[in-house]
């Protein structure tokens, strides 16, 4: 007797959700014109200084940054762009505050630009181009609602952004320490449970959970910008 076969059946939200997440991963991924490579968010100065000399150190700082720096103010602003424009409300202020909560000129200038570059090539999908019409606008402000229009879930949006950060950085200093690309992937397999606490826990957030605690990394980034020599543009 054959057997019968069952038929694989692809339900409209199964298709939806693919959909949603070949979108993210296409644009947190280096491919995406955003220019992320190009900065290296003041570890350029940090590894001058020899704060980061290795994976160890490497780790460390990034870790800070992802809880209690940059990037938790970053995942806080994304979280509420994405609820903004799930309810069709301005995003504008929250663009403003989130360039205003840059800790340097380069910093200011490293989320503006990436969020006009994000802004741009969103325009080859429908209604992209809706986003950042009105001016400048913040690079996680961008992400977010990009998100929420294009119907990619908050966790899953704050887990890729906070992934593709924290990549962007690992590589940098890929370059730059040196470290291995072993030493690299090992580096990100560590913060792996960071990023996704992280994640967790912004999508739970208000505004009122805005802020850091990462001064030594708010002057490196000042210190870089007068730097003699360097690679990256932050």
């Amino acid at each position: 007797m054959g057997t019968t076969m069952a038929t694989p059946i692809a339900t409209t939200t199964t298709m939806t959700e693919a959909v949603a997440l070949a979108r993210l991963m296409t644009w947190l991924s280096p491919a995406f014109p955003v220019g992320a490579f190009a900065y290296s968010h003041g570890l350029e100065r940090a590894i001058h200084d020899e704060l980061i000399r290795d994976r160890t150190s490497l780790t460390a700082w990034l870790e800070v940054l992802l809880e209690r720096g940059s990037a938790w103010n970053d995942a806080v602003i994304l979280a509420e762009s994405w609820r903004r424009t799930a309810a069709s409300e301005s995003i504008d202020e929250l663009s403003e505050l989130a360039a205003a909560m840059s800790g340097s000129r380069e910093r200011h200038m490293e989320t503006t630009l990436q969020g006009g570059a994000f802004a741009d090539a969103m325009a080859s999908w429908s209604g992209g181009a809706e986003i950042g019409e009105k001016g400048p606008i913040a690079y996680p402000v961008a992400v977010g609602s990009a998100a929420a229009r294009h119907g990619v879930g908050l966790e899953n949006a704050l887990t890729a952004y906070l992934h593709a950060f924290a990549s962007n950085l690992v590589q940098a200093c890929v370059r730059l320490v040196p470290l291995g690309q072993r030493d690299g992937v090992a580096t990100l397999a560590a913060l792996e449970p960071i990023v996704l606490r992280t994640a967790h826990s912004a999508a739970a957030s208000t505004l009122d959970d805005l802020g850091s605690c990462t001064v030594r990394a708010d002057i490196l980034s000042m210190n870089h910008e007068t730097q003699y020599s360097r690679v990256f543009r932050s």
